[in-house]
């Protein structure tokens, strides 16, 4: 063969391949099914997403549009004339005295400020019993107008200036809540208490504002819905995640340094491996029965105490930290390693200065993930007595911590298992309240892993 015909041939060879496999430039049917098929997952990815996106807007419009109005609240700003002859009969200013004046005594006062709130705005009451009046306003006022004097009874004798809540249902009224039609069925409320409300809130006397004490008040009772808040379940859920803090970050990270960098590799470490991973996996549950039958039936604990939460959210926190620490230390590369023991540093010096700064990102992703887990858990808390009705704010630590408290999700929980409306509305407010802990606490996690990362 000479060259013109081995050229010849060079040539016909690609000819020759393309009549046998196609054209590069022209799909073939398995190129078109494949392309196909990647297609459809392509779209089926994107149904996906949008469907959970559309899943996330519904639950958050649904919170949102329930929720938001518990932020705003209905007040009655009245003058209030504290009458000497009611409050201290005897004259003699004495505070055992006065403080002997229970909240019925006070309910007359407010009758006859809401009456002369009325004169001065030229609203018509003739239409409304007496007692009609005192029943817009909530059964919390004149608890509100006594703990006023009892902190400073020389203002008795004298007319003060007072933002009252507006009974649940008046509140209920101006957010749409209740109508003139529910009301006509309302053994609490009538029609003709909205048609007085709307002249009150028209002359300025009845007035829809934010609500700060919904983030500061205790929780209330059936009959006072518009008083409850979220005050004593805030600092209880602050002061169980101060305990998981402290707890659980030292002993998760410590616990993992010494499986991943110094335990030996045996069966006894295997099976400590294995137990870390089931209990990461254990339903919350599960550790508040743990936690009622040695916190409280066998170290004798108080129930309901934020001691006892946090201990058992420390309990069910662990192996989670532990399992993202050890992840955060695996990534390290081992080459920092023996970089750091070939300059002649120890085992220890290794780890501390050069090993565990670089997985700090992922450890202090891991502590707050877990950390917002442990702020979203209920069924552990029921169990401890954390669901109990506490009105009272617990002291300060270190005695605070064994003072009865509350905390964010069980306060959801309670709030939806009451019949009014208005606790419905709040549980709502709570569960934002709540979201946006969560919000905060990770957007805290990805700020520290951005700032601590470290590329090589």
């Amino acid at each position: 063969m000479n060259d013109i015909t081995a050229a010849a041939a060079a040539a016909a060879a690609p000819e020759a391949a393309r009549k046998r496999h196609g054209s590069l430039l022209v799909q073939d049917a398995r190129t078109k099914t494949r392309n196909a098929s990647e297609t459809r997952f392509r779209r089926l990815g994107l149904l996906a997403v949008a469907l959970g996106m559309l899943a996330l807007v519904g639950l958050l419009g649904s919170i949102l549009s329930n929720g938001l109005s518990a932020f705003k609240q209905t007040y009655l700003q009245v003058e209030v004339f504290l009458d000497p002859a009611k409050l201290d009969k005897t004259g003699s200013g004495d505070l055992a005295q006065i403080a002997k004046v229970s909240t019925f005594g006070y309910a007359p006062l407010i009758q006859a400020a809401m009456q002369r709130a009325a004169e001065e705005a030229g609203v018509d009451t003739s239409a409304l019993p007496a007692k009609a009046l005192g029943q817009m306003v909530s059964k919390e006022a004149p608890a509100t107008l006594r703990n006023f004097v009892l902190a400073s009874p020389e203002k008795i004798g004298q007319t003060v200036s007072f933002s009252l809540l507006a009974n649940g249902r008046i509140d209920g009224y101006f957010k749409g809540r209740v109508t003139m039609e529910s009301a006509a069925l309302d053994r609490n409320i009538s029609p003709e208490q909205l048609a007085f409300a709307d002249q009150l809130k028209a002359a300025g006397v009845l007035e829809t504002k934010f609500n700060w004490a919904f983030f500061t008040a205790p929780d209330a009772s059936d009959t006072r819905p518009e008083a409850a808040g979220l005050g004593v379940a805030i600092l209880g859920s602050i002061y169980m995640m101060l305990i998981v803090l402290c707890l659980s970050l030292p002993l998760g990270v410590a616990a993992s340094i010494y499986l991943e960098e110094f335990a030996p590799k045996n069966r006894f470490t295997d099976l400590i491996e294995v137990n870390i991973s089931n209990l990461a996996a254990v339903p919350s549950i599960v550790f508040g029965i743990l936690g009622l039958a040695i916190f409280i039936n066998l170290v004798g604990l108080p129930q309901s105490a934020p001691i006892v939460g946090g201990l058992v959210l420390t309990l069910m926190t662990l192996p989670t930290i532990i399992i993202a620490t050890r992840a955060a230390l695996k990534s390290v590369p081992p080459s920092i390693r023996d970089a750091a023991l070939g300059v002649g540093a120890s085992k220890m010096q290794s780890i501390f200065h050069h090993v565990l700064p670089l997985a700090m990102p992922g450890i202090l992703t891991g502590a707050i993930i877990g950390l917002a887990q442990a702020l979203g858990e209920t069924a552990p808390l029921l169990l401890i007595g954390m669901v109990a009705f506490v009105r009272e704010y617990p002291a300060g630590p270190p005695e605070g911590l064994f003072d009865p408290a509350a905390a964010l999700p069980v306060q959801v929980y309670n709030w939806t298992q009451r019949g009014d409306p208005a606790f419905v509305e709040r549980a709502s407010g709570a569960i934002i309240v709540l979201l946006v802990f969560l919000i905060v606490m990770n957007t805290a996690a990805i700020l520290l892993r951005r700032k601590f990362e470290r590329r090589w």
